[in-house]
């Protein structure tokens, strides 16, 4: 493991180390940790650099078998329950050091006619209730305590809307961004495409809509394509990332995704905006153009993707979560792109501070997929920033004063010719595509390759590893297996001496498997 290290810069001075976002319960209330999305664990004092290699397995949860799910539900950990979306159409809770049952809220118990109630984000809890979202375009509060139903919105009826980023809540209001599978869709006879991003303000305790932010003007129609189906444009620049709030300014960042149509609106951007009133303060548009969709990786999309004609098919999106970076009186926002760029902005006008290219893209029709995908964490003094399908993956340390590489581990080579993807080749990938999160001394990032890994903060030296592509029995007595850790929900939970991961994301091992919830303690 040592071998694949190259350590850039042993430590940072003492001028350039921040403030580092805490919360002293313990608790990992929301997917962002807290109102800066810090994704550090700054109270735990259980597992550590020099005892980390002890954790073992406490329990397991086995989802229900729903064919094509993916767990995508990063766990919320407050006191003694943890709180997590099936792929199954259910919520649960339950008890986060034994996995025993408390409640289940059945989406379809709000509208049996929902075809897509699956939870794609990771829930927040506050002030007695717990909110979430799902891939219909609906999203929930329910009571904490009983699973009730306190309040439900459609916050979106087009075909294709749903929640994948996760909601932030702050001062009676959560905040929640809007994306869209309708850049999945391939039916040349469908008049794509119509769907507009959006972020929302709702009222916490009744879902009442305070204010709504519009990323792209309303789809118009701009001829027609190839076979004579109407097209519109502009479209897309979902809000696939949860947003963060400065509590100091009220200030809200969150980044948009690409055009699907078109060229228009606040795509592949950084906005700030007024919490409670939804007005811009100011945006940073990191791409000049960037019109994709899966149709641009066909083999031959003739006019279907004119993007590809004109190079601005890149699918290099803002897909992840922004830090919010003290640093003794300055206070800076930065975030990851597709394009393998972290990008870092004065907070408060939006100045570029720094740009580091840590992944380079692949090229066109789908680039972005070698780039940053979900987010980073801060502790303070380091950011640790991942990168996906980067031949391989590498999880990086970097200065947040000014984007200098400390330390860079990749992914290790014998990820996919050891433990479970070893019987699995032409499946696995040496990439990481989850959110990196830190606890004290320590890093944490999930791989393609099934495992989970604890890094040395300082050093980036692998510490322990656990392989998930394995049979677990869970705790509600059904038999599953793990298999990719990725997306929104595979960046692990650290809360009250416990590591949590959702194991089941794509490229699957093993065909339409129940996939796992893996709880892992001293």
């Amino acid at each position: 493991m040592l071998g694949a290290i190259v350590i850039l810069c042993t430590a940072l001075t003492g001028s350039v180390a921040g403030a580092a976002p805490s919360t002293s319960d313990g608790n990992w209330a929301t997917w962002q940790k807290d109102l800066a999305g810090s994704r550090f664990a700054s109270a735990e004092h259980r597992v550590k650099a020099d005892n980390v290699k002890n954790l073992k397995l406490k329990w397991a949860f086995a989802y229900p078998t729903t064919k094509g799910a993916m767990t995508r539900s990063e766990p919320a950990v407050v006191g003694d329950t943890v709180y997590f979306g099936g792929t199954d159409g259910k919520f649960y809770a339950r008890d986060a050091r034994t996995g025993a049952a408390k409640w289940e809220f059945a989406l379809t118990s709000v509208n049996p006619e929902n075809t897509r109630p699956v939870v794609w984000d990771g829930p927040a809890v506050s002030d007695g209730k717990v909110f979430f979202g799902d891939a219909g375009g609906y999203f929930y509060a329910l009571d904490v305590r009983t699973g009730a139903l306190k309040w439900t919105s459609r916050i979106d009826t087009h075909p294709y809307a749903g929640v994948t980023g996760s909601p932030i809540v702050h001062e009676g209001r959560v905040y929640i961004g809007v994306s869209s599978t309708e850049n999945a869709e391939q039916r040349r006879d469908y008049p794509c495409c119509t769907f507009r991003g959006h972020l929302d303000s709702l009222d916490a305790n009744t879902g009442e809509l305070k204010w709504r932010y519009y990323t792209v003007p309303e789809p118009k129609q701009a001829g027609t394509w190839p076979n004579g189906v109407p097209k519109y444009e502009p479209s897309g620049v979902g809000v696939w990332s949860s947003p963060v709030i400065d509590p100091y300014t009220g200030t809200l960042y969150v980044g948009t995704g690409q055009n699907y149509t078109g060229s228009g609106g606040d795509f592949d951007t950084l906005l700030a905006l007024d919490a409670r009133t939804g007005g811009v303060r100011w945006k940073n548009q990191v791409t000049k153009a960037d019109t994709w969709r899966v149709e641009c990786t066909k083999p031959d999309p003739g006019g279907y993707c004119p993007g590809l004609a004109d190079g601005t098919a890149l699918d290099y999106d803002i897909g992840a979560t922004p830090n919010i970076v003290r640093l003794g009186d300055r206070t800076l926002v930065g975030v990851g792109q597709k394009s393998g760029v972290y990008h870092m902005f004065d907070a408060r006008t939006g100045k570029v501070e720094w740009r580091r290219q840590l992944g380079v893209p692949t090229g066109s029709g789908g680039g972005g997929e070698s780039g940053i995908q979900w987010g980073s964490s801060f502790d303070g003094r380091r950011l640790y920033i991942a990168s996906y399908k980067a031949n391989p993956g590498t999880l990086f340390a970097v200065n947040p004063a000014n984007g200098d590489v400390l330390w860079r581990t990749p992914n290790p080579a014998d990820g996919c010719t050891t433990g479970g993807a070893a019987q699995y080749p032409e499946v696995c990938a040496l990439a990481h595509g989850p959110a990196a999160t830190s606890s004290p001394g320590l890093v944490w990032e999930g791989s393609s390759d099934g495992k989970l890994r604890a890094y040395d903060s300082a050093s980036g030296r692998v510490l322990w590893t656990y392989d998930t592509i394995r049979t677990f029995t869970g705790v509600n007595g059904l038999e599953g297996m793990g298999s990719t850790i990725s997306g929104t929900g595979g960046g692990a939970v650290i809360a009250h001496g416990m590591v949590y991961v959702q194991s089941g994301y794509l490229p699957a091992y093993g065909k339409d498997k129940r996939r796992v919830l893996l709880a892992f303690g001293l």
